[in-house]
């Protein structure tokens, strides 16, 4: 049976999100949860919402926790058995298949590349969202947080773990890569984008070249690199955006009897318009470039 340890004590409604999540999961796919926490206290929690605890869930004790703000180096010193570090061990030593955390991103970063190890030829993982396009297929954006620095070498791993990865789970069989940029031309940019789109075009990916904010989502292009930097601010403006739109939409909606009458009428489509952009439709994303299947 699949086990994952699920960090219980990484969200900011911890460990009681979590623990809802852990239950609700065990209801609907068949798989074991190893929840990673104080135990004791997890217990505690566990019992007041489940009464008896779930043949499936599995406790393991990790008595500190990295806090949200917490400096990341400062953490790993002191912190040796945080759930973070207790999860990561877990998978690593084979007492569970994944990893997944809403923790610090910075700890998670830098404990995966410690426990899990990178693969050959990664010198940094980078975390990889999905986002809907206008056309059927997804388009792979990474990295969106894991690395605020980079190099243009580093970009260039990240067009080749978005290429695989678009391959193996999205089922698209020639990626088409492009570097996020202030603009088509090749000149274009700072001197990360200008260096990284020489090198982009030497790797032997199907590169297409630059790709402005505007074009990320019509769907002609299946990967899209960039720093993790401005990956996060794509991320959360597309986010921030659309919680706009879905907000001033019900507004209009509402606005009169007529337009009540046709938002009953269009409820289903209201729906299946959210479902396909809403974020919240997504757990979490994967880290790519380590060893182990890490999920934030």
């Amino acid at each position: 049976m699949l086990t994952i340890a699920l960090d219980a004590m990484g969200g900011d409604a911890a460990p009681r999100s979590e623990i809802e999540g852990a239950l609700q999961a065990l209801e609907d796919f068949p798989m074991a949860v190893l929840l990673i926490g104080p135990e004791v206290r997890l217990r505690d929690e566990v019992r007041k919402r489940a009464g008896t605890r779930p043949r499936a869930l599995h406790f393991l004790d990790a008595p500190s926790v990295i806090e949200m703000d917490e400096p990341v180096a400062q953490a790993l010193r002191r912190k040796r058995r945080s759930s973070i570090h207790v999860g990561m061990r877990a998978v690593q030593e084979g007492r569970a298949s994944a990893f997944v955390s809403a923790g610090n991103t910075g700890a998670i970063m830098a404990l995966a590349k410690l426990v899990m190890r990178t693969l050959p030829m990664i010198d940094r993982p980078a975390l990889a969202a999905v986002l809907p396009t206008l056309t059927s297929r997804w388009a792979v954006l990474l990295d969106v947080g894991a690395n605020s620095d980079c190099k243009p070498h580093h970009l260039v791993q990240f067009a080749m773990m978005g290429d695989i990865y678009a391959r193996s789970l999205l089922g698209v069989k020639r990626p088409r890569v492009g570097q996020i940029s202030i603009g088509e031309e090749e000149a274009k940019g700072n001197d990360l984008t200008r260096e990284t789109y020489k090198l982009l075009e030497q790797s032997g990916l199907n590169f297409v070249g630059n790709v402005e904010g505007r074009d990320i989502c019509t769907g002609e292009t299946d990967v899209l690199v960039c720093d993790g930097f401005t990956g996060n601010v794509i991320l959360k403006t597309s986010e921030g955006i659309l919680e706009m739109l879905l907000k001033v939409l019900r507004q209009e909606m509402t606005k009169s009897v007529r337009t009540q009458v046709g938002a009953l009428l269009s409820r289903p489509a209201f729906q299946r318009l959210k479902n396909r952009f809403d974020y919240a439709e997504f757990g979490g994303v994967p880290l790519l470039g380590v060893r182990h299947t890490c999920i934030i």
